[in-house]
């Protein structure tokens, strides 16, 4: 595995492998690496001959008040675990490779990026398009990875790229699974915040989806469900939880019939968990 850091290396890393042939998926990640991302790393390996994961932290993203200084950087650390699955490139530049031209946003997530998450941490996903287009542009990748557990995230990133006027025609978006731990907790790098006493607290987040998808009926009884298992752990703040159509993502309406897509967005001490679980109504 080489790990580089220029953009000026990765392309001639790129290119010395299009040059044999070789598709190239990617997988870009902010570091402290779980076996959710290592769930990534596979799926590109399943869709492409050559892969490129990046690491890096980005500034556009975080809000004034989040965690951008102290969320956890453990390159070397991640740098060994990618060793073992076999990627051909890690990514690891700095804001300056990335940003050559200083921080300026340069994407815009529109109506959808202002809801749920983008209510909350406002200008978030301008700062996630624009690391991705540029990371996009970057790698040049057939295929890109990401985890369904971002979902607005990752719907997003599909708009951007069905609206760039063919800049990444060949390119191919695709969702991996949630990965959960043994006790139904959605894998983030966040979770290693937790105290052990907030790690059980958290596991009504996943409870309060799976008590939704049981509960038979329309779209607000299903909600009910989510809350009564959420109002059992005061302590768990509830931001959001609610259904949209996933191809708007959009609150579903009255008479929704088909897959919907159930967020849930809470607080447990200091660290806020996302999570989101696809029901039939």
């Amino acid at each position: 595995m080489k790990i580089i850091s220029s953009a000026a290396d990765l392309a001639v890393a790129v290119s010395d492998a299009r040059q044999q042939g070789k598709s190239v998926a990617f997988v870009p990640t902010m570091g402290a690496l779980h076996d959710g991302h290592i769930s990534l790393v596979d799926i590109a390996h399943q869709q492409a001959d050559f892969v490129v994961v990046s690491i890096f932290v980005n500034p556009l993203q975080f809000g004034a008040n989040e965690d951008f200084d102290k969320y956890p950087r453990t390159l070397q650390a991640d740098a060994e675990k990618l060793s073992q699955f076999d990627v051909d490139v890690l990514f690891a530049p700095s804001v300056e490779d990335v940003y050559p031209n200083g921080n300026q946003i340069t994407q815009h997530a529109g109506a959808v990026g202002e809801t749920f998450e983008g209510a909350v941490r406002p200008g978030h996903f301008d700062g996630m398009l624009t690391v991705v287009a540029r990371l996009f542009d970057l790698v040049k990748p057939d295929f890109s990875i990401f985890g369904n557990k971002d979902a607005q995230q990752l719907f997003l990133i599909r708009q951007m790229v069905t609206n760039s006027n063919h800049r990444w025609n060949a390119m191919q978006v695709i969702g991996a699974p949630i990965i959960r731990e043994e006790d139904g907790l959605a894998m983030s790098s966040r979770n290693r915040y937790l105290s052990q006493e907030e790690r059980e607290l958290a596991q009504k987040i996943s409870r309060a989806l799976r008590a939704a998808e049981a509960t038979d009926g329309h779209a607000a009884a299903r909600i009910d469900a989510a809350q009564q298992v959420l109002a059992t752990a005061p302590a768990v703040r509830l931001d959001y939880v609610v259904l949209v159509d996933p191809a708007t993502f959009e609150p579903i309406e009255a008479g929704f019939v088909g897959r919907a897509l159930l967020i849930i967005a809470a607080r447990v001490g200091n660290t806020r968990l996302i999570d989101n679980l696809s029901i039939t109504i």
